[in-house]
């Protein structure tokens, strides 16, 4: 929190290059935010951008109540959020609910890391994820490649943490409904 803060005073004392510190801290996170969101390379640059601009405007606005990462994810999740309504795209599957509860944990004995060690397994595993919803995708890369812990995904995305995990759950069911038949058939 204190290079947060440091970060921050910088910025809004207006600091030479004190913004583009800031840039360069989050910007890995606000690029796989955006990007997996929407999976188009030119509009995630445009809208990054409009994250970055809406984070400059705000600066002022931001209350140390989380960390600073968390507070840029969050726009970065609205900024893409609203992209892809105003596109019309669907963040979730039809007829998906936003339970807030029912599954107990997360644990459901899946360690997708392990199952797709070899190269050629990684290619069609990141080819199935591309394929999850946009909210599934979003929540399934900042949890296992971003390790993000649920709290923090649930603070990023605004989603109750019950959400959060039934997203993880049924990207989970998906990918292992997916992957065993490319991987008997390279077998």
């Amino acid at each position: 929190m204190d290079e947060d803060r440091q970060v921050v005073a910088a910025v809004l004392a207006g600091r030479p290059r004190a913004f583009e510190a800031l840039v360069r801290r989050h910007e890995r996170l606000v690029w796989h935010l955006v990007f997996r969101m929407v999976q188009h390379p030119e509009e995630t640059r445009e809208l990054c951008q409009e994250v970055y601009l809406r984070v400059h405007q705000r600066l002022h606005q931001f209350r140390f109540e989380s960390a600073l990462s968390t507070w840029i994810g969050r726009i970065a999740f609205g900024v893409a959020s609203r992209h892809l309504r105003k596109r019309r795209i669907p963040l979730q599957e039809p007829g998906e609910d936003d339970a807030r509860g029912g599954l107990e944990g997360i644990a459901d004995g899946c360690d997708l890391q392990e199952r797709h060690e070899r190269e050629d397994m990684a290619a069609h595993l990141a080819r199935a994820v591309a394929r999850l919803p946009p909210l599934q995708r979003t929540v399934v890369t900042l949890y296992h490649l971003d390790e993000l812990g649920i709290a923090e995904i649930a603070l990023i995305t605004g989603m109750p943490a019950g959400t959060i995990k039934s997203h993880l759950f049924r990207a989970r069911v998906r990918l292992r409904h997916e992957l065993p038949e490319s991987a008997g058939e390279r077998e």
